[in-house]
């Protein structure tokens, strides 16, 4: 048995690897990608999908765990990576319609895919195994940074423009990839054989005997889905949730800013010559690198008592704040917003490309610490009602994400900086106070 779930967790890993090496790397190249398209017929925005795509996350966060428990998990990541597959697909022959469609639709799936993969992996995991299972899943997720992009780099370096050959072969290959991804989940299996099986030798009865069974599980997902959109209204209304949403909010817009604005700004600006689109594919290799340094370093110093959460987000700030401001001195100003595939200002620095990356890196590492400490605080917090706080906290940050992909397309890069500065600097003061009203707490038991 326990041979089979570990076997579960890494095919679950594998699963994600490949879905999201397509993902990601689509996300930090789309807005590019739309940019060089030689398509007067298509009008969309890699900035305004993602916001669809966040948006619609949000929301069906909250239907999601209904529609696992009906259906099972494995078949909701089948269903969601065929919705991944779909989105890439787009990218082959692009239309306006079909991109906005899918963003609605892998919005939906992505909610089906998370809410699924927390199910299936706690149920492979039990006490002694649940760290090293998510510790497995995760090491095999960030990986996804590495490999779509290192090769968005080597095929991009030195090409001024992305031509329509280059672009399909890019998405064939990330289909591919994507597919294989899904098609893993397939090879999933359960630990426990489900007790309707021995209920009865005779088809009929079994027939009857499996109506009754999903007829159950939906009168107890929808049961289960009221049940927790009364206990989300509920923390909602607690003083703790609403400091830290001003922090989650600050996680959404920071997300969003590394995940698709940044890289898209390096290869817009023009003083990075036939190396800019290049880099669009290593400035995500340094975001990975510097998520994986975060969570594997704060994982570590979260267990040592002379370091507390207050200082890893503290510390989150200081790196995002010096990102930012080397990012306002090294990048051109229109770098977001501008129409052609290259920039028209210039900044107040010459356009360095180690500055530029050693931003991305600052950038995975400050978001690891805002992550890992919020991820932190609301499972010591909130320990018996980790589900519905935890749904919240994916709202608000997905939210926020949406907002700022929306303006990401018309905002100046100094006005996007500073609404990140002000609303990093809220947040991080927020969860200072979070953590002063803990301590207090504890200090005051007998």
């Amino acid at each position: 048995m326990a041979d089979l779930r570990t076997y579960n967790v890494i095919i679950l890993g594998l699963g994600f690897l490949f879905i999201f090496t397509a993902f990601t790397t689509c996300g930090n190249i789309e807005q590019s990608i739309v940019k060089s398209l030689d398509n007067g017929t298509f009008t969309g925005s890699g900035y305004h999908s993602l916001g669809i795509i966040y948006g619609i996350f949000s929301f069906a966060n909250v239907l999601a765990p209904a529609v696992v428990t009906i259906i099972g998990p494995q078949f909701s990541m089948f269903l969601s990576g065929i919705l991944y597959s779909g989105y890439i697909a787009v990218f082959i022959n692009p239309s306006t319609w079909s991109f906005y469609l899918s963003s609605v639709l892998i919005g939906i799936g992505a909610a089906m895919l998370w809410t699924a993969q927390g199910y299936f992996l706690v149920e492979n995991s039990d006490v002694s195994t649940i760290n090293r299972n998510t510790g497995m899943f995760w090491a095999l997720l960030q990986c996804s940074m590495v490999f779509g992009n290192l090769y968005i780099y080597f095929d991009w370096n030195g090409s001024t423009d992305i031509s329509d050959k280059s672009r399909k072969t890019i998405f064939i290959g990330m289909l591919v990839t994507s597919v294989l991804g899904t098609l893993s989940f397939l090879a999933l299996r359960k630990s426990n054989p489900p007790e309707e099986e021995m209920l009865s030798d005779e088809e009929g009865q079994s027939l009857l005997s499996t109506r009754i069974m999903y007829k159950q599980r939906a009168n107890s997902a929808v049961h289960d889905a009221k049940t927790e959109f009364k206990a989300i209204l509920q923390l909602l209304q607690t003083k703790t949730i609403l400091l830290l949403s001003c922090c989650m909010a600050y996680s959404g817009l920071e997300l969003s800013f590394y995940s698709g604005v940044y890289g898209t700004c390096i290869g817009a600006t023009t003083q990075f010559g036939t190396a800019a689109k290049g880099l669009i594919g290593i400035s995500g290799i340094m975001v990975g690198i510097g998520e994986i340094v975060g969570g594997g370093l704060f994982g570590l110093v979260c267990k040592n008592n002379r370091f507390r959460r207050t200082s890893v987000v503290f510390l989150g700030m200081v790196v995002h704040f010096i990102a930012f401001y080397l990012i306002f001195l090294n990048i051109p100003d229109d770098a977001p917003v501008v129409l052609q595939t290259s920039t028209l200002n210039k900044p107040y620095l010459t356009p360095s490309v180690p500055i530029a990356l050693l931003c991305s890196f600052l950038l995975g590492l400050g978001d690891s610490c805002f992550n890992t400490q919020l991820y932190s605080i609301l499972g010591r917090v909130y320990a018996e009602q980790s589900a519905p706080a935890f749904a919240i906290f994916k709202f608000i940050q997905s939210v926020f994400a949406a907002v700022a992909f929306f303006y990401s397309g018309y905002l100046l890069l100094t006005w996007q900086l500073l609404i990140m500065v002000i609303l990093g600097f809220t947040g991080t003061l927020s969860f200072f106070m979070v953590e002063r009203i803990q301590t207090f707490s504890v200090d005051l038991q007998p």
